[in-house]
């Protein structure tokens, strides 16, 4: 999405931005969808963990044609889709990044940023975390984890980036229905690609960026994609069976801990600042 950005964390971006077109015509009451994704803005962080700790809990996964060698295919691919979502949010962050809290848990912008990845589509941050979803379940690979799972998250996002974008066209009115026009909302034209190069011209990567704002939510997935691996070989397998696998995917779960604990550290500390 354009950058949301919140003034009570005292964070701001590149000087890239419009002030609001006051002048925008008043609007109509928002429809189901907006009032839906307004409520999900708010509680998102609970409610989107908390469904997703219920599809696991609630279901059981299952090897493809009951082998392990075609579960850990499975894996592999369910971890390409969840790391290609983290090297988007990576990316995006890197180069331009937005405030994701809005103002008072609200939908709140002081200005849009369109540079970066955001010349290129809106939403690149949802776009990656739909990625990284979609990779978790791929590795539980539970039907009706699929079944609840994806409709629930895909509409979701759908609901919140419709709040955003209502409150976008009130706040800054023709301004952001040209950006729209421009740029398309989830998916970027393949033959924009090709002058993304010149959209991150001038634009300096901040890898401290990246590490303080997103070493959290990496890791929470990270750990819980091998958590996943580990208790659906449990589930199929005693640990004897297969000791070496099970000891190493604990191990890693014991490093992601480790790194995350170290980048807190880091953060707190300010030994790392942006």
């Amino acid at each position: 999405m354009v950058q949301l950005r919140r003034d009570d964390r005292g964070q701001v971006s590149a000087p890239d931005v419009s002030a609001p077109d006051v002048s925008a015509p008043e609007v109509s009451a928002p429809g189901p969808l907006v009032r839906y994704g307004n409520w999900l803005f708010r509680t998102r962080d609970a409610v989107f963990p908390v469904v997703l700790l219920g599809l696991f809990v609630a279901t059981r996964p299952g090897w493809p044609r009951g082998s392990a060698r075609a579960d850990d295919l499975l894996d592999l691919a369910g971890w390409a889709l969840a790391l290609a979502g983290q090297a988007l949010r990576a990316a995006t962050v890197g180069y331009a990044y937005i405030i994701r809290g809005g103002k008072d848990r609200k939908v709140y912008a002081e200005g849009l940023v369109t540079r970066g990845f955001f010349n290129h589509v809106r939403n690149p941050l949802y776009v990656g975390n739909v990625l990284i979803l979609l990779g978790l379940l791929v590795i539980w690979n539970a039907a009706p984890a699929y079944l609840v799972g994806v409709p629930f998250f895909l509409v979701g996002y759908v609901a919140i980036v419709a709040a955003e974008e209502a409150f976008l066209r009130r706040t800054f009115g023709a301004e952001y229905d040209a950006y729209a026009r421009r740029v398309p909302r989830w998916l970027p034209r393949p033959a924009a690609l090709g002058g993304l190069g010149a959209s991150l011209a001038g634009m300096t990567f901040n890898w401290r960026r990246v590490v303080l704002k997103e070493y959290g939510s990496a890791a929470y997935w990270m750990a819980g994609a091998l958590a996943l691996m580990l208790a659906d070989s449990l589930r199929h397998r005693d640990w004897g069976d297969a000791p070496g696998y099970h000891a190493a995917l604990a191990a890693g779960i014991a490093a992601v801990a480790a790194a995350w604990r170290w980048a807190r550290h880091l953060k707190k500390s300010r030994r790392l600042v942006e």
